[in-house]
């Protein structure tokens, strides 16, 4: 049930669905003659639509994100094991037309690929399954292994994780699957932005893991100001970063992590 709220809650939540809102509260005001609420509401629906189109504050929101987890050392001889997280295919198009059709996060899969390669006497977990609410489309963790059996990773290196539709989902389900295999000190390799959420669910499951970040989305050097070259890019900027944001919030409150922004 959890997990249904909280795709409905960021459907509705989110910047640009919050404007439309307000237009359309603003239109109902006016429609009943409530001009102070008409124009509250149109002057919060515009400000909303300029620092989500026209600012850098995504970029901002997220770089702290980014920042805030950096790569761990390598151990000698390299990883035992590899946990990826799922978020990188295009799962309903992958369903449809086959192929290995990838999300902005497919560099999640890309950097599995270049350690699976250079170290080859790693296992590999993929954390993944449908998360859309249909439930309907092959989850990452059918599509991961896919991948990496074409470009020459064995499916025998590869572990399986079909169950999990969130982030809180794929630690618990993950803790099962390292124990039956008798795997520890894993790298975790999931987007930057995603990686503290990520590690303070693993760290409060007790798990120890060896942050490897990838899938960066900000230059590092952003800073807070107007931004009117690209504003498709800077809505998907902030939407991204309140809802990593969001979700670290949710976590701390529900007692699923130890710290609101892991480190």
């Amino acid at each position: 049930m959890t997990f249904y709220i909280s795709k409905i809650f960021w459907l509705l939540a989110q910047p640009l669905s919050l404007a439309l809102f307000l237009i359309l509260a603003g239109l109902v005001a006016g429609f009943l003659k409530w001009n102070r609420m008409r124009t509250l509401a149109s002057v919060a629906a515009a400000l909303l639509l300029f620092v989500t189109l026209f600012t850098s504050a995504g970029a901002v929101l997220l770089q702290k994100l980014e920042d805030r987890i950096a790569r761990a050392e390598l151990p000698a001889g390299g990883p035992a094991c590899i946990i990826t997280l799922g978020g990188g295919f295009e799962s309903e198009v992958v369903t449809a037309r086959g192929g290995f059709e990838m999300t902005q996060a497919g560099d999640r899969f890309v950097e599995t690929l270049r350690l699976a390669l250079e170290f080859p006497q790693a296992r590999i977990l993929i954390s993944g399954g449908d998360g859309s609410l249909s439930g309907a489309y092959d989850g990452d963790a059918i599509v991961g292994p896919r991948f990496l059996e074409a470009f020459g990773v064995p499916a025998t290196r590869v572990i399986r994780e079909t169950q999990s539709r969130d982030t809180f989902e794929n630690a618990g389900n993950t803790q099962d699957l390292l124990k039956e295999n008798g795997l520890e000190n894993c790298l975790l390799v999931t987007s930057a932005f995603h990686m503290p959420r990520s590690v303070g669910l693993f760290r409060k499951l007790g798990l120890t893991v060896l942050p490897w970040p990838t899938d960066y989305r900000t230059t590092g050097t952003a800073r807070l100001g107007l931004d009117v070259t690209q504003p498709s890019i800077n809505a998907q900027l902030i939407t991204t970063a309140l809802r990593e944001w969001t979700g670290l919030a949710f976590y701390r409150l529900a007692g699923r992590t130890d710290a609101f922004l892991p480190q």
